[in-house]
């Protein structure tokens, strides 16, 4: 979406024609622009800036704030690895650093291939089954260092397998 082409224009236009009669619209607008496109860029905040009247500095504090909200595109497969203190203590740090040796990118960071994003994440509400992980919404409970790897192969081939 570097470079906004029209139908995309036309299609933040209609997500914010959809909230025009809320009082305050800017969640709505910006969780619906984010499930179409996966990420809200610059360009997209100050189309929805010049529509709602919030100013851009309003947005884009909005966008960073929440973790859910993304300037970058993310990858097919979202790994988030939660580094709540229950989740820390039963060595989620660990699995961060498997997760990035074998994908070869860090916490914050999405694949060359657009593959993956590694997310490093504070608190997933999942103390219970520490360390979590979730992919994409799919939670992987008691997650172990050695169980990365055939996570990560697994994925790996359910790509090789829709190409």
């Amino acid at each position: 979406m570097a470079h906004l082409q029209e139908a995309a224009v036309k299609k933040i236009n209609e997500i914010c024609d959809r909230y025009v009669d809320e009082k305050t619209p800017l969640m709505m607008i910006l969780s619906d622009i984010q499930k179409e496109y996966g990420y809200i860029p610059l360009e997209v905040q100050e189309i929805v800036s010049k529509r709602t009247g919030v100013s851009v500095a309003e947005i884009y504090g909005v966008v960073t704030f929440y973790s859910f909200f993304s300037l970058e595109p993310k990858g097919k497969y979202v790994i988030g690895v939660c580094l709540g203190t229950a989740c820390y203590v039963k060595g989620a740090q660990q699995i961060v650093d498997k997760f990035s040796e074998i994908i070869g990118i860090k916490a914050g960071e999405t694949s060359a291939d657009g593959l993956f994003t590694l997310d490093a994440l504070r608190c997933i509400g999942a103390c219970g089954i520490a360390p979590a992980v979730t992919i994409n919404g799919k939670v992987y409970p008691k997650l172990t260092v050695d169980a990365v790897p055939k996570i990560v192969n697994e994925y790996k081939a359910m790509e090789a397998n829709n190409q």
